[in-house]
């Protein structure tokens, strides 16, 4: 009878294991990216339109909205084996209701994430390597916590790295209110940005954190799991999912900041140097001789000018004056004419 007991008490728990770490596929939603799977307290709400991560109505709740899709930070082709560093780009809209708990967090994951997913610490405890971005709504002193409303950057531990005041932008992760957040994370220079505004307002230009960190370093060649999780502890708070996508982005092999062949890019910027000297050269020659045919045309002009200036000096310029005296002012008159007879006179 005792034996019986264990056996029923045994495959009970494996039950209950076995429902918490079972995943369900997401049915197809235009908010959503495509291939997503629910794991744990992960449920659809609303009319499958959002996602809701922990039930408030259970004990120490957490729940995984994952991409069953893996992906790897360098990525490689058997036709080309040069290694491509890769970037990502992610946004998603979420709420987390006014209580204390962990909030939410994103999280990259090896791929055989989803049988160590746990109970709290956002799904992490049972997981060594991990790297998360956390937006964090209670404090935590044994993990170095600062307040209830931050955002911090988590690399193989919960003790943040990296830390920035919510409160800073004047936002409360834990209003209740739907919250917009974009994390960007760029392979040629290393540098993770993560951004957060309230639902509807615009994508801020300035990033509430920044944090230098090579994932290429971090995860080699490995394939990981990038997903959002949330728990909650011993209170009631409930965490949701509205929208969510993710974006993989190729970096051409010119971005990375170490080739694969230093000795060939070496050549390869030695011959691009020489090329830029003789085009150099080249512009050099055609600005010379631009410059010395405008010097003489100048030179041409200044001649010229002079010549036509003393050559003409001896000659008197005829400038004719015009008569003031209107042709209408003269008159005519009849002058009589009389003739004496002196012909006495000369016979006398």
């Amino acid at each position: 009878m005792a034996a019986f007991s264990i056996l029923n008490f045994t495959i009970a728990v494996l039950l209950v294991f076995l429902s918490r770490t079972s995943s369900t596929p997401l049915p197809y939603a235009p908010k959503f990216d495509p291939n997503l799977l629910l794991i744990g307290d992960a449920r659809l709400i609303n009319s499958a339109s959002s996602v809701q991560l922990t039930d408030p109505t259970s004990s120490s709740s957490s729940g995984l909205l994952i991409r069953s899709k893996t992906f790897k930070f360098r990525s490689s082709n058997s036709k080309k084996p040069a290694i491509k560093p890769v970037s990502f780009s992610t946004d998603f809209i979420f709420s987390i209701s006014p209580h204390d708990g962990d909030g939410l967090a994103l999280i990259i994951v090896p791929a055989d994430f989803s049988s160590k997913f746990s109970r709290d610490g956002f799904g992490l405890s049972r997981q060594s390597r991990f790297f998360a971005v956390e937006f964090d709504t209670s404090r935590n002193e044994n993990v170095g916590d600062e307040n209830a409303n931050h955002v911090g950057i988590d690399v193989a531990s919960l003790h943040s790295v990296q830390v920035s005041n919510v409160s800073s932008i004047k936002l409360v992760l834990n209003s209740g209110i739907k919250l917009h957040s974009w994390v960007d994370y760029d392979s040629s220079s290393k540098r993770l940005e993560v951004r957060l505004s309230g639902f509807g307002g615009p994508r801020p230009y300035a990033p509430l954190l920044a944090y230098q960190i090579d994932l290429g370093e971090m995860w080699k060649g490995e394939e990981v799991l990038v997903g959002l999780s949330s728990s909650r502890g011993n209170s009631v708070q409930k965490t949701c999912i509205y929208s969510w996508k993710f974006t993989v982005r190729i970096a051409p092999n010119w971005l990375h900041s170490q080739p694969v062949n230093p000795q060939a890019f070496s050549s390869k910027r030695s011959e691009d140097k020489v090329a830029d000297k003789k085009s150099l050269c080249a512009l050099r020659l055609l600005s010379g001789l631009i410059f010395a045919t405008g010097c003489g045309l100048l030179a041409a002009f200044v001649v010229l000018f002079l010549w036509a200036v003393f050559a003409n000096n001896d000659q008197v310029a005829v400038i004719p004056v015009k008569c003031s005296a209107n042709p209408g002012d003269f008159r005519y008159e009849k002058i009589q004419v009389v003739l004496e007879d002196s012909s006495d006179a000369v016979k006398n």
